[in-house]
């Protein structure tokens, strides 16, 4: 007898990628049509019809997300990762609400749900949802690139030059400035590099150029370049319903720096914790320190006092005030409120693998003192180097700066630029002036009052910048803690590289001294196009706008709004090439090429 076999309902494996392809390609068509209705009904005024189109398209776009959610969630639910269920669940339950109105509508205008109800079918709320899930799918489809083996460098340049371009769209559109202005192409694009590169440069006056909606792209646009492309790609890929391939994850560890591959969903939640906790409580002390005193509604201080916070934290220097920080309404008798930026600044400036070095040592001494007084828990294994190198070497050099920094600048100006202040004054400007340049680059004074001597001082303190994977720029702290162990141990005879008791692998001392001449020859190529460019202004205002532009500072001797469109153009790829990374673009450009399986005879090269 001859027996059949039945073919299983559940598509082939070629059948299911197919599905998943055309799904996938779906879903990034719908997110660009919702992100692009929602950029068209924030930055123009829209006819009664046009805004029906509008909210067609925010309806389809609930539907379609909806459906997608639902669908992945009940095919992947085993697959997902414990660390996501929380957030997997927080966004589904924001985009169900929004169809609740529409599912169970209410028949009674004084139901006690109508406010909750209102709060749903807000346009705001639902751009908000909508927008969120728009990014997710496309953050998904950047993973997915990735995957495809593409250049992590590159992957990295085109992230930032995407976001700048989106910015500088927002910019443009009529909501984003106030009805007298008219903000040019080239000027836009500057300002939203110098945000997204938190640099802090801008050839216009935020406070009398951008409206509230303005002001809030820019802060945006700062939050995001702050955090880094990358770690917001990436954190929207693995916690919300995404998976990432093996070569992904190599990428994204090399990146965030992380150890182990298990680690690298908690240095993300690290990166993102650290943030937000540190700018809200930044926000909530400046919050203290100017309420009742700049003539603010609560809104307003609010607002200002969050804005400040992020500025500071990323290293960006914007201000909401005309003048930036050093006008009237709180350059006097708020020295609490600088020294909160400064302490933000210093924090953003450190670098997250420090701040996470700081939670492992804060941890290990509580389970030490709760074993030893309170017997709870099994006893820590005992460690002897709980600091690691390279916190040892951001938080030295970084004392060592600020203490010098504020020296430096307090001796050469007390009598100077910070004439008719008192003491504590004096005092609370010279710590400010040395905490700015590395690289946040607010201006509590004039720079141009500022000494040649003391500007000597700030274009080092501006080129050096903060530490590796931080919000701030420069040639970063470990740079030069690497260059200096390698220059003792030349004049020392030593073979081998050491800092902190510990040997320095020859790759660390290859990739600073390239950083350094990369950096100098950036420098040098630029400043001598800008004298061509600009003869009629100083070369030493043209020195230390291209260092400030190339370490992302934003301190500025007034150069920039008297530039023509080439010289901002120059300091727009300055600004981009130190946020990305001189030798991480350099690597983007350039295409990689396997190690050769052979060596060359060796020689010496005469030097000195």
């Amino acid at each position: 007898m001859k027996h059949f076999s039945w073919k299983p309902l559940w598509p082939s494996t070629q059948t299911q990628r197919r599905i998943r392809f055309w799904v996938q390609t779906l879903s990034f068509i719908v997110s660009v049509v919702v992100l692009g209705a929602l950029f068209i009904d924030y930055g123009y005024t829209l006819k009664p019809h046009e805004t029906e189109y509008v909210h067609a398209i925010y309806h389809f776009g609930k539907l379609f997300y909806l459906i997608l959610f639902s669908a992945t969630l009940l095919l992947q639910v085993r697959r997902l990762r414990r660390k996501a269920i929380l957030m997997t669940l927080i966004t589904g339950l924001a985009l169900y609400s929004l169809m609740l109105p529409h599912w169970f509508p209410l028949s009674s205008a004084e139901s006690p749900l109508r406010g909750l109800w209102h709060l749903f079918e807000n346009t705001y709320y639902v751009g908000a949802i909508l927008g969120l899930f728009a990014t997710m799918e496309l953050s998904r489809a950047v993973v997915n690139f990735i995957n495809k083996r593409t250049n992590p460098a590159l992957m990295l340049a085109a992230g930032f030059a995407v976001i700048i371009a989106i910015g500088t769209l927002l910019l443009l559109v009529p909501r984003s400035t106030l009805p007298h202005i008219h903000l040019s192409v080239v000027d836009a694009l500057f300002v939203a590099t110098s945000s997204v590169c938190v640099t802090g440069l801008s050839p216009v006056e935020l406070a009398t150029t951008f409206t509230l909606e303005g002001q809030t792209v820019i802060l945006l646009l700062i939050q995001i370049g702050g955090l880094g492309v990358m770690t917001i790609t990436s954190f929207f890929a693995l916690f919300f319903m995404g998976n990432t391939g093996l070569y992904n994850q190599f990428a994204l560890r090399d990146m965030l720096s992380s150890e182990t591959f298990s680690s690298l969903v908690s240095a993300l939640l690290y990166i993102l914790g650290f943030t937000f906790v540190i700018e809200l409580c930044g926000a909530a002390l400046i919050w203290h320190s100017i309420h009742g005193t700049l003539g603010y509604s609560l809104h307003e201080e609010l607002y200002f006092s969050l804005f400040h916070a992020v500025s500071a934290f990323c290293n960006a220097g914007f201000s909401t005030l005309e003048g930036n920080l050093g006008n009237e309404l709180i350059l006097t008798a708020h020295n609490g409120f600088y020294l909160w930026i400064s302490l933000l600044i210093v924090l953003g400036g450190i670098g997250f693998p420090i701040l996470v070095n700081f939670k492992n040592i804060l941890f290990y001494h509580l389970r030490m003192a709760a074993y030893r007084l309170l017997g709870v828990g099994q006893k820590p294994i005992r460690y002897r180097h709980l600091t690691n190198i390279n916190t040892k070497i951001v938080l030295f050099i970084t004392a060592l700066l600020l203490v010098g920094g504020t020296l430096w600048v307090g001796c050469l100006e007390w009598n100077g630029a910070f004439h008719g202040m008192t003491t504590g004054e004096k005092l609370t400007q010279s710590l400010f002036n040395a905490v700015a340049p590395r690289t946040a680059g607010f201006n509590s004074v004039d720079l141009r009052e500022f000494s040649f001597m003391t500007l000597l001082g700030y274009l080092f303190l501006m080129w050096v910048g903060g530490g590796s994977q931080s919000t701030a720029g420069g040639l970063k702290v470990n740079t030069l803690g690497v260059a200096w162990a390698n220059f003792l141990s030349v004049i020392r005879g030593r073979e081998r590289v050491t800092l902190f008791g510990r040997e320095i692998p020859a790759e660390s001392v290859r990739r600073a001294s390239a950083t350094i001449f990369a950096s100098m020859s950036a420098i040098l190529t630029a400043f001598v196009l800008l004298v061509a460019i600009e003869p009629s202004i100083h070369p030493t205002r043209l020195l230390f706008e291209t260092i400030s532009a190339l370490s992302t500072v934003g301190s500025s001797l007034g150069v920039t709004p008297e530039l023509g469109e080439a010289g901002k153009l120059i300091l727009t790829g300055l600004m981009f090439m130190g946020r990305v990374g001189l030798i991480t673009v350099l690597m983007s450009l350039l295409p990689a090429r396997p190690a050769p399986k052979y060596r060359l005879p060796k020689d010496n090269v005469i030097i000195n």
